[in-house]
């Protein structure tokens, strides 16, 4: 493991020699001493600018602890997405804004200002029975797989047809002179590819080394296909993968969410979302059929990409495949983003933006069958998960709002919806954002910022978590801004964090575009996720009030705070780096 980005200093009183064994002479030596340890604390933590103290100070504890006491209480049901706790959980958030005095950012279905985003979204539930995908070759043969085989999950119903072209990993990358769609046509076709990125386990990737960029995700390929004209994608997953694959590891998640559930947790999706062809992910034996005729294995092709870097794509001759896949329920309905602007103080600057944001969504409720019987209700709390996120940037709001000097640039204080299900609410405000992305300047997103790390089943194997993570804060997104980076480091002088990058290396788990910062980087940016790490609790009813470390999570939504108020006051703001790999 690389060393953490800085750490935070720590004193200590040694042992008294013996020849200052009398009493006075003792009480003197000690209170020497603790003076001076006094004054090392005062030089490792440098003083808050006096214009910026009140609002500092009103950051606290007690508020904190009090309000993610309601957030993550009984009384809101676990805030799954579409149900009556998260309408609470939202419109709670909207009556902390205007409390606090900001203006609203979005507005209602009239056109009157409103906190609240209307998000709309189809709730659909799979019909893994109605999920076919059937091969037909040339002479006449055919093959077919059903699920779990092959999964498919949609909004809508999926019936196409159409030739086969294997696309390797799916990504048209013109600034690193890679694409995998040169020499092909996908137009009208089925397009099969991997999982992740090439070389992803060479450091000197020019994708990130062994982390990840912005095209390793499913949502990017599927965008890239259906720019390419293809109609669907399957994909499979790396045939020499050397770490667990992506279905082990949502695997992972989901065990504690589905353990016990008696009715599964609906899946939800934006109603008129961007995307509009279906993913449909293979185990490896069906990719290996559909291959046979390819002309080399899958192993083969991709062994040939990460040596080379060039497209090694080709239309699988002679085969025509038909997909096809239902819902066996859906319904339309609406979830909201809460936005509330506090406007820039400068009139020069004021039209520019910062993000500070959250999600407010979680797991909801589950009905749980005993063993002799009888019924009772779980409760997903996500006191961390994102209670802690959604709490912080109310607390700050409150801070913004109450020091007496205001911010040069605006700022928009954003919770999200269905981020559980998705990044869906984050994702629909990319897509119709409240301010011009083309003038924000950058965001700060918290999630799970009220937890010590621990290993648990998603982490263990596949990263390493330090000894002592009492005092730690993962920064996410590094790697696109290093500029924020620094005035993160620069505003830590204030607070003595110990900040930590290694999931900028991570691939296994995907953490990059696990939260809502991603959609907004994928927009161009500067964004960076506030993260305290996994835990044995994550996304397990056991995730409640008593387990956060309120000090901590204090002093990460002070950090912002100073990190924030620094952004949108200096002359220059972070650039944004779209090839970290390159530093340009």
């Amino acid at each position: 493991m690389r060393p953490s980005l800085r750490s935070s200093r720590s004193f200590s009183l040694s042992p008294l020699p013996s020849v200052l064994s009398s009493r006075p002479l003792r009480s003197l030596v000690i209170l020497a001493l603790l003076l001076a340890a006094c004054s090392a604390a005062l030089i490792a933590q440098s003083p808050v600018a006096p214009r910026l103290q009140t609002g500092f100070d009103a950051i606290r504890e007690n508020d904190l602890r009090s309000n993610l006491t309601f957030i993550a209480g009984d009384g809101l049901e676990g805030r799954m997405s579409l149900q009556p706790g998260d309408d609470a959980s939202a419109e709670w958030v909207a009556s902390e804004f205007a409390k606090a005095g900001l203006q609203p950012a979005a507005t209602d279905a009239s056109g009157k200002p409103s906190f609240l985003q209307a998000v709309p979204l189809i709730e659909y539930k799979p019909d893994p029975s109605a999920t076919t995908l059937s091969l037909s070759h040339k002479d006449g043969a055919q093959q077919q797989w059903h699920a779990p085989i092959v999964s498919c999950a949609f909004r809508n119903k999926v019936e196409v047809s159409g030739g086969l072209v294997y696309v390797g990993y799916g990504i048209t990358a013109p600034e690193l002179n890679y694409d995998d769609y040169a020499n092909v046509d996908v137009r009208g076709k089925i397009v099969l590819l991997m999982e992740h990125e090439p070389q992803e386990d060479d450091p000197k990737s020019i994708f990130n080394g062994t982390g990840n960029t912005r095209y390793a995700t499913s949502r990017v390929k599927l965008l890239n296909a259906q720019r390419h004209g293809a109609i669907a994608v399957l994909l499979m997953p790396e045939p020499n993968a050397t770490h667990v694959p992506t279905s082990k590891r949502l695997a992972n998640v989901l065990a504690g969410i589905t353990a016990k559930r008696l009715t599964p947790i609906p899946l939800q999706a934006i109603a008129n979302d961007e995307i509009n062809i279906a993913l449909t992910t293979i185990q490896p034996a069906v990719a290996d059929e559909l291959l046979q005729n390819s002309g080399a294995t899958a192993k083969e092709l991709q062994s040939s990409i990460d040596r080379d870097l060039k497209s090694h794509s080709r239309e699988i001759a002679g085969v025509q495949l038909h997909l096809q896949a239902k819902n066996s329920a859906t319904r339309a309905a609406n979830t909201y983003n809460v936005a509330g602007l506090l406007p820039g103080s400068d009139p020069a600057l004021a039209a520019e933006t910062l993000i500070v944001s959250g999600h407010h969504d979680h797991n909801g409720t589950s009905e749980v069958e005993e063993q002799n019987g009888l019924h009772h209700v779980d409760i997903w709390h996500g006191a961390d998960d994102n209670g802690s996120g959604t709490v912080g940037v109310v607390e700050l709001a409150h801070a913004f709002v109450a020091n007496p000097a205001k911010p040069k640039r605006s700022i928009l204080f954003v919770v999200f919806a269905s981020e559980e299900r998705g990044l869906l609410g984050s994702y629909y405000m990319a897509q119709h954002p409240l301010r011009p992305l083309a003038t924000t300047r950058a965001m700060v997103n918290f999630d799970m910022i009220g937890r010590d790390e621990k290993p648990s089943i998603q982490t263990d194997r596949v990263i390493e978590i330090p000894a002592d993570t009492t005092n730690r804060l993962n920064l996410v997104g590094t790697l696109y801004s290093p500029d924020f980076l620094h005035t993160v480091q620069h505003e830590d002088e204030h607070i003595g964090l110990t900040l930590d990058d290694r999931f900028e290396r991570d691939t296994a788990l995907g953490i990059f575009f696990r939260s809502d910062q991603f959609p907004f980087i994928l927009h161009d940016v500067p964004a960076l996720w506030f993260f305290t790490g996994f835990h044995p609790d994550y996304h397990h009813v056991s995730d409640t009030v008593d387990k956060i470390d309120f000090t901590k999570m204090t002093k990460i939504v002070r950090l912002s705070y100073l990190t924030l108020f620094a952004i949108a006051d200096e002359k220059q703001t972070p650039k944004f780096v779209a090839n970290p790999a390159l530093g340009k």
